[in-house]
């Protein structure tokens, strides 16, 4: 699986309600400080440490696997496409921010996410895990992706897991129209 880096944010998009518009912040715990951009031009670069930890630490299994995949497909199936320009990345400041961000971008997406067993962090978490490990995956095979991956914020269990995973990923990609 070959994937450019806007087509690693749309493959992490398609296991849950990350879009596109999230990717910016998705990505900062796997940026490598020379290529992150400034304060003022991304609101990533104000979340926290210790929630940049809580990603890095967080790791997926094919519970939490299964359940985003879950959610992914009823919420398509509901046709709930959160509103990308509700979201102010000025006011993101925190994981928490941020998850109440996804979770107000539409009413159904609460309760959808409860229904699968995640409160809207651990949702978040494990959207950010599964968007970092793709990225990681990805740049052990291309140079260009590489310059955007810190390795010292890699969490290794997360990459073998998606390079496991690859064909269910792929089946997904498909099915959500995204390859």
């Amino acid at each position: 699986m070959k994937l450019s880096f806007p087509t690693a944010a749309r493959t992490a998009a398609a296991f849950g309600l990350m879009l596109a518009a999230f990717a910016p912040v998705a990505a900062f715990a796997q940026q490598a400080p020379a290529a992150a951009p400034a304060a003022s031009a991304n609101p990533a670069s104000a979340i926290p440490e210790a929630d940049r930890k809580a990603i890095q630490n967080y790791n997926l299994n094919d519970d939490v696997f299964n359940r985003i995949i879950a959610v992914s497909r009823e919420a398509k199936a509901k046709g709930i496409k959160p509103d990308q320009g509700s979201m102010d990345p000025s006011k993101i400041h925190s994981l928490d921010d941020l998850a109440a961000a996804v979770v107000g971008a539409d009413s159904r997406i609460g309760p959808l996410i409860k229904a699968h067993g995640f409160t809207p962090r651990e949702f978040l978490l494990a959207n950010l895990a599964v968007t970092n490990a793709v990225m990681a995956s990805q740049a052990k095979n291309d140079p260009e992706m590489a310059k955007y991956i810190d390795p010292s914020k890699v969490n290794q269990a997360n990459v073998a897991f998606i390079d496991s995973h690859k064909a269910q990923i792929e089946a997904l990609m498909k099915e959500s129209g995204g390859q």
